[in-house]
């Protein structure tokens, strides 16, 4: 419990209180939802909004929603959508630009409003803002965009009481308990009698949430609870990844056959870094009308896996798959550290879920490790 707050109680009857009291803040609460058969983040204008009574159960390359016995409110794991759907949106426009006469004028796009309540941030997800924050707000310059969003966001984590057959959080050190990075934490308690919710504050924007709900606090063996709730979590996790050294093992095995096996099943898809909650590979286009008065510059995802990514004069630099497949795994787990002194993987098993033939990244690691190919 972080120091100086106090951990509350909340009912399930009583949890809307916690919308309402966001909402009148000026919050445009964000959280997990089902839509088209799977668990996304969107806007929820109520409780009633949340998957209740859902949960997913995942398999490399499989997803799909099952009912719960309960009415639990977040009895699954993570969908397809991270939240940098939100801080580091898919496509966004720069700027406009509009031709009068012999003159100019450019209009750049003005920085975003919104206030969004983040509901629901798995421990993995806030160790993946966490790196995002590296990326976008460190170094010699930062994206403007990004940094106002994450200024004017509350982040409300949650404690994992599960896991998914594709989550390998507690190999990164990364979950399943929420430990950093948040305003205010959840816990879901449910029993054969009772439903109810801890919530505790992590940062001041956090504590003035709590002191509106009014709410009793927590019983003393609240932190047993917890325990035994995290702790079922890390019993189910059934993939690992060893991390000892791997930077290195990766750095000197980009010979292994290893990787051209794996580019025989691999279809350059890019589904892994859509899904992924830390990628942040972006390019720039550029459009106009047919009158040529008009013209407008977009930020737009991008990704390792296309094969303009690496495109120089003369060609791209990766053109197959085994070459584009070995840049991605081996700056998420390798090379990454070298630039932000972290690694690019959180453990949220989303790129194993939504690869469409199911390529398993602890697998292809451990793979490696068990089969070395020096360089000479």
């Amino acid at each position: 419990m972080a120091k100086d707050f106090q951990r509350l109680e909340i009912k399930r009857s009583d949890f809307r209180n916690l919308f309402e009291i966001l909402k009148d803040r000026g919050f445009s609460i964000i959280g997990p939802t089902v839509h088209e058969g799977v668990i996304i983040y969107d806007e929820l204008k109520s409780v009633d909004d949340l998957p209740i009574g859902w949960t997913d159960v995942q398999e490399p390359g499989k997803y799909r929603l099952e009912k719960r016995g309960d009415e639990a409110l977040f009895g699954f794991t993570v969908g397809p959508h991270s939240w940098k759907k939100y801080l580091f949106p898919p496509e966004r426009r720069l700027w406009q630009a509009n031709r009068q006469g012999r003159s100019i004028d450019i209009t750049s796009e003005p920085l975003p409003k919104t206030k969004y309540a983040f509901l629901g941030v798995r421990a993995c997800e806030l160790h993946a803002l966490l790196i995002q924050d590296k990326v976008f707000l460190e170094g010699d310059s930062t994206d403007p965009y990004y940094a106002q969003i994450r200024k004017n966001s509350l982040v409300i984590g949650i404690h994992c009481g599960q896991s998914g057959n594709t989550c390998f959080c507690v190999s990164m050190n990364t979950g399943p308990r929420v430990s950093l990075g948040y305003d205010l934490v959840l816990t879901e308690v449910l029993t054969s009698s009772s439903h109810s919710f801890y919530l505790e504050a992590g940062s001041e924007k956090g504590s003035t949430i709590t002191k509106a709900l009014k709410a009793p606090l927590a019983p003393r063996l609240s932190d047993k609870t917890i325990d035994d709730i995290v702790q079922n979590a890390v019993a189910g996790m059934k993939r690992s990844l060893n991390t000892d050294g791997i930077k290195q093992l990766l750095y000197t095995n980009m010979a292994n056959p290893r990787w051209e096996e794996v580019a025989q099943k691999c279809l350059s898809c890019a589904n892994c870094t859509m899904a992924c909650p830390t990628c942040f590979c972006s390019t720039v286009e550029e459009t106009s009308d047919l009158s040529g008065d008009h013209a407008e510059r977009w930020k737009k995802w991008d990704s390792c896996f296309t094969s303009d990514f690496s495109y120089v004069h003369g060609g791209s630099v990766r053109t197959s798959t085994m070459s584009r497949y070995r840049q991605w795994m081996t700056h998420k787990l390798a090379s990454w550290q070298d630039q932000f002194d972290t690694s690019g993987c959180v453990g949220c098993g989303r790129c194993i879920t939504w690869c469409p033939v199911g390529i398993d990244i602890t697998e292809e690691a451990n793979a490696i490790r068990l089969n070395p190919v020096a360089e000479r």
